[in-house]
């Protein structure tokens, strides 16, 4: 004979069924088992609880019902017909895995109760139970995922709050970088200004630095400091008096002295700069020379910064290739046969091969 309802619920102490938490009289729980007393049971014992919930006698039925509907908790027999209690496991882990599961098994079934749990679910009940027992446990296993549900919100937010700071940071960076480029770039106008034979030179070899180092597989920071330091190679001018510099006739001995002092002045203008760090060597050596015969220090092959190799190169078309007061400037086709004589000597060859892989309209362009 089938007990009543009655007589489950005096039999599972209904009387003793403790109050729920007041944070917890929200929660939707979902009951699925296959006999109808005891859904009946499970139903009262949460109710009288203070749960909301719903009771199916399948899980077919079950998954009908979490399609259109959210769950916080699904308390379930493990053997059912058809589908069984693993099966609407695996389901929830893979569709609601925020919805906690209470399986409820027979005490024959203990291991398969244990299993349960390595399986995902947050807890078990054996039957037969105390009205008191289920209505803890629900409660813990709800008190559980509410904490869990509010830790992965936090982390949610959290990631939010580092994307969004680390967007603001990029785009202040972002703002400064663009403010440092204006900066330098007023800086050298004002530079070449000064020397009205060389106007925009600081931007023409900078320009052509870049397409070099560029065509040679260089990109990312180690290009920016490439372009600043070829923006900048002649700053240390500042240095040397106008006397000199504009001197319209040929400098003598002790004025070429003065004016090689540039890259040492304009690297001790730089290198106390954090930013302009990467740019500093290649300021110093700027005016090196690949077999050795360059100042300030005299270095020789890889010793020079690849920029400055590269630098040396442009620097002399640029130079070739721009109208002084004592000649017009020359042609692409002179400036290309005098770099490829010094290569090996003043040049690079490496960087030279890169030059003249670059077509000629890319320089004439820009001499333009």
């Amino acid at each position: 004979m089938v007990p009543t309802t009655d007589c489950l619920l005096v039999e599972a102490g209904v009387q003793e069924v403790p109050a729920l938490p007041p944070h917890l009289n929200s929660e939707r729980i979902l009951i699925v088992e296959d006999e109808a007393p005891l859904r009946e049971v499970f139903k009262e014992i949460l109710t009288l609880a203070g749960f909301q919930s719903e009771a199916l006698e399948g899980v077919e039925e079950a998954l009908y019902y979490l399609r259109r509907n959210d769950c916080h908790l699904i308390l379930t027999d493990i053997r059912l017909p058809g589908l069984d209690g693993f099966d609407l496991l695996r389901h929830v882990g893979e569709c609601c895995p925020e919805t906690a599961v209470i399986m409820i098994t027979g005490i024959h079934d203990i291991q398969v109760a244990v299993n349960s749990l390595a399986a995902g679910a947050y807890d078990y009940i054996t039957k037969p139970f105390l009205a008191q027992e289920l209505a803890a446990k629900v409660a813990r296993a709800l008190e559980r995922r509410r904490l869990m549900v509010e830790r992965h919100q936090y982390h949610t937010q959290l990631e939010l709050r580092v994307r969004e700071q680390t967007a603001h940071l990029e785009q202040a960076l972002g703002q400064v970088e663009h403010t440092y480029s204006h900066t330098l770039e007023a800086l050298t106008l004002a530079l070449d200004a000064r020397e009205r034979e060389t106007q925009k030179h600081s931007q023409r070899v900078s320009h052509y630095t870049v397409a070099i180092a560029e065509r040679l597989g260089i990109s990312g920071e180690r290009l920016v400091d490439i372009r600043r330091g070829s923006l900048l190679h002649d700053i240390g001018k500042i240095g040397v008096p106008d006397r000199i510099l504009l001197k319209p006739k040929k400098l003598t001995e002790c004025e070429w002295v003065e004016v090689r002092k540039h890259p040492e002045i304009g690297y001790n203008i730089l290198r106390e700069i954090a930013f302009l760090e990467g740019a500093t060597q290649m300021v110093l050596q700027h005016h090196e020379r690949f077999d050795g015969k360059g100042y300030p220090q005299g270095l020789c092959g890889q010793n020079i910064l690849l920029g400055a190799r590269i630098f040396a190169v442009v620097d002399t078309y640029d130079a070739m290739t721009s109208d002084r007061p004592y000649r017009k400037a020359l042609g692409y086709k002179k400036a290309q046969e005098e770099i490829i004589r010094c290569a090996g000597s003043q040049f690079d060859p490496c960087v030279v091969e890169a030059f003249l892989s670059i077509p000629e309209e890319v320089w004439t362009k820009t001499t333009e």
